[in-house]
């Protein structure tokens, strides 16, 4: 409990004025509420000393217009106290957006993103639960049971000894379900985080699951965790329900002994029976604040639960951020690139061995090499998205180290080779980079042009204002590559970087995009990474990465003259276009009719311009 008030202690001591304000509000709610059992008293006494009709009308009146005034104060308590709860569940909610946002690339690829967004929902939702009925409740409690025990010792301190035997059995049940409520509520929001997980990666691949016809399969692995999950609701449950009961049979507890201890006073004369009726009333009232008090600590145990979820996510630090070295002046002004020494490991996994590679201002490099050698690897070093474990990148002679990260980023146009777009516009994806500016029609045609994606707009319904669908599911592989090259365009930024972002376009759309480029590239740095050599033979230089070492340098035909790896890759690809063209040219020379798997072949060819089409979300979901 202690760590989990020191954890929402800021944000509480911030709203303290509304809280205090809440807090006199259930202070004069209570007070109130002490005095119709006084106008009972008096009622019934009056009845034993024969007073008229007129007496009672009163008395029923005194109680009605005071319940009334106790139930407007309940009630502004209650919101005061609850809109608090509110605010600081939007508060807490955007400081743990803010912290997701500066956590490095290699946090999410550890965990499971449904159960972050669990986390980010569902548990602070409980921690508002916690802080807003919770809070109310246990102030409610506590000022009620202390101003009703005070009067009923002015009373009768004999009678409420005998009424209030029984509180300390409310204090062992507490420390004994207590603890365990906690930890069961805390495997029910793992596992809840676990279904959320499951149910994300579902959905987001569920184009693979149709394609291998994995339905079954699927549903039978979501039903196990779902199971767990249930079964982990029932235990938390059924440890939960002892409460409510227990509450309820101490509270009916202490009204059995007041009968018995009082009905004995009032037969020897000691007390009235008006004065035992408002006693056993004040002891009523104390029934509800009890039995309230076992789902208030239920609450809290689950706040709590919940809490360490998020503080567990907020106490992470980020592993790529801005250190002491960081100078605020510091920014790239050239786009000169140097990486010195350089080596990279992800864990005991070393990928860069020992990288050295200038690339002056202004001019263009070609990264080849096979899959799995550390090309991504190297470029994400530029932009910190991974910090080196040995030798230092450098950036117009500066550490990127020594560069403010958000400075440093906003200089480097990225495209991966899997273009994430958002579930908005293609206007409003293309013009992602650009900050809080506003992207006007001329840049936005201008980068739509040199990215080919423009002679796609005919073909949307809306045009450039088009929506693309949850992650960009309504256009082609090739558009949406081209989608993140006019978004890097549109950007201008003083280096671009392409990782293999030509890959799902044909061969005549890529030439047609690298032309375009060219005079975009004119006096910024670039650096491509492909695997067809068509893609970076015309650039300045060309590094040959293999088994994350550089094994060659050169331009192409430097290159080639080595008659080495790339030689080797260059031959490869020419032959294999040389016989993708006789594939294409056989059946007509050959004058043969094309039947069976020969027509088949002939129709995915006439197809191969796929990645030009727009897909519509009906003909996505016929796929």
């Amino acid at each position: 409990m202690r760590s989990t008030l020191s954890a929402v202690r800021g944000y509480m001591l911030r709203h303290s004025g509304a809280l205090l304000a809440g807090g006199v509000l259930i202070v004069i709610a209570n007070l109130i509420a002490l005095v119709p059992p006084l106008i009972l008293q008096q009622a019934i006494d009056g009845l034993n000393l024969h007073e008229g009709l007129d007496s009672l009308t009163r008395y029923a009146l005194l109680i009605i217009g005071v319940a009334l005034a106790a139930s407007v104060f309940q009630f502004c308590s209650r919101y005061v106290i609850n809109a608090v709860s509110r605010q600081i569940e939007y508060e807490m909610r955007t400081r743990l957006f803010q912290h997701f946002q500066i956590l490095d690339l290699e946090y999410f690829q550890q965990r499971k993103l449904g159960d972050l967004v669990a986390r980010a929902t569902n548990d602070l939702s409980q921690v508002r639960q916690m802080l807003g009925p919770g809070v109310s409740n246990l102030c409610n409690t506590l000022v009620a049971f202390t101003v009703t025990a005070i009067v009923m010792v002015s009373i009768d301190a004999q009678l409420t000894f005998y009424s209030l035997t029984v509180m300390p059995i409310i204090t062992v049940l507490f420390i004994l379900v207590g603890k365990g409520i906690r930890h069961r509520f805390r495997r029910v929001q793992d596992q809840f985080g676990e279904v959320s997980a499951r149910a994300q990666e579902n959905f987001s691949g569920i184009r693979v699951v149709k394609a291998y016809a994995q339905e079954d399969h699927e549903l039978a692995a979501f039903n196990r965790i779902n199971r767990t999950y249930v079964d982990y609701s029932i235990a938390y449950v059924r440890l939960n329900s002892l409460l409510w009961p227990a509450m309820y049979f101490i509270s009916g507890l202490a009204v059995a002994i007041l009968l018995w201890r009082g009905g004995v006073d009032v037969i020897a004369g000691r007390i009235t029976l008006g004065r035992l009726v408002r006693f056993n009333t004040y002891l009523a009232a104390l029934a509800w604040p009890m039995i309230a008090l076992g789902w208030t600590v239920n609450l809290f145990q689950q706040g709590a639960a919940s809490l360490s979820r998020i503080q567990e996510v907020m106490r992470t630090p980020p592993a790529i951020s801005d250190g002491p070295q960081t100078r605020a002046d510091a920014a790239p002004t050239r786009g000169e690139v140097a990486l010195e020494h350089v080596s990279l490991a992800y864990g005991e996994h070393k990928v860069l061995h020992d990288i050295n590679l200038r690339v002056p201002a202004g001019t263009s490099l070609g990264i080849v090499g096979p899959t799995g050698a550390g090309k991504s690897s190297l470029v994400n070093l530029l932009a910190r998205v991974y910090d080196v474990t040995g030798g230092q990148v450098r950036i117009d002679g500066v550490d990127v180290r020594e560069i403010p990260l958000a400075t440093l980023r906003r200089a480097i146009g990225y495209v991966p080779q899997e273009t994430f777009l958002f579930s908005v516009s293609v206007a409003e994806n293309v013009g992602f980079g650009l900050q809080d500016e506003q992207l006007s029609d001329e840049q936005l045609q201008r980068a739509l042009s040199i990215s080919q994606l423009g002679k796609d707009m005919a073909d949307f319904p809306h045009g450039a204002e088009t929506m693309v669908g949850e992650r960009g599911v309504t256009l082609s592989g090739g558009q949406k590559q081209r989608a993140g090259i006019a978004r890097a365009v549109a950007k201008e930024p003083l280096i671009l970087v392409l990782d293999d972002a030509l890959s799902s376009v044909d061969t005549n759309t890529e030439a047609t995009i690298l032309r375009e480029l060219t005079d975009f590239m004119t006096g910024r740095t670039s650096i491509l990474i492909a695997h067809r050599i068509s893609t970076v033979k015309n650039l300045d230089q060309i590094v040959v990465i293999n088994d994350g070492r550089i094994v060659e340098r050169g331009n192409h035909a430097e290159l080639l003259a080595l008659d080495g790896l790339y030689a080797a890759m260059y031959r490869r690809q020419l032959l294999g276009e040389e016989l993708e063209e006789s594939d294409e040219l056989l059946p007509a020379e050959a004058g043969v009719e094309v039947e069976g798997d020969a027509a088949a072949d002939a129709e995915l060819i006439d197809q191969s311009t796929e990645d030009e089409q727009y897909l519509s979300p009906e003909s996505m979901i016929q796929e």
